[in-house]
């Protein structure tokens, strides 16, 4: 049994409407641009680009046994943990 599906609609400013009127599947696009962002969401802040305090304060007891870096392969910040530094990039 096909699942149903449901219209969403949502505001865009004319400059995005006129980009999407020339798309050939506005909808699989949208979806597809959904999707993505919501498997690449941040797990700390979930999107929102913002932390709460409380997350704060568990933020700050984690980075005290980790670092940001930037990975010499690939470009790519990302947190190490202090106990594993040496560590090479595994592709």
């Amino acid at each position: 049994m096909p699942s149903k599906q449901e219209t969403i609609t949502f505001k865009a400013d004319s400059e995005l409407a006129r980009l999407l009127s020339v798309m050939p599947n506005k909808s699989e696009f949208i979806r597809g641009a959904i999707l993505n962002a919501m498997e690449n969401t941040c797990p700390l802040c979930q999107g929102s680009g913002l932390i709460s305090p409380q997350q704060k304060q568990h933020w700050e007891e984690f980075m005290r046994h980790h670092h940001i870096e930037r990975c010499s392969d690939c470009d790519a910040v990302h947190i190490v943990c202090n106990e594993g530094e040496g560590l090479q990039h595994q592709s």
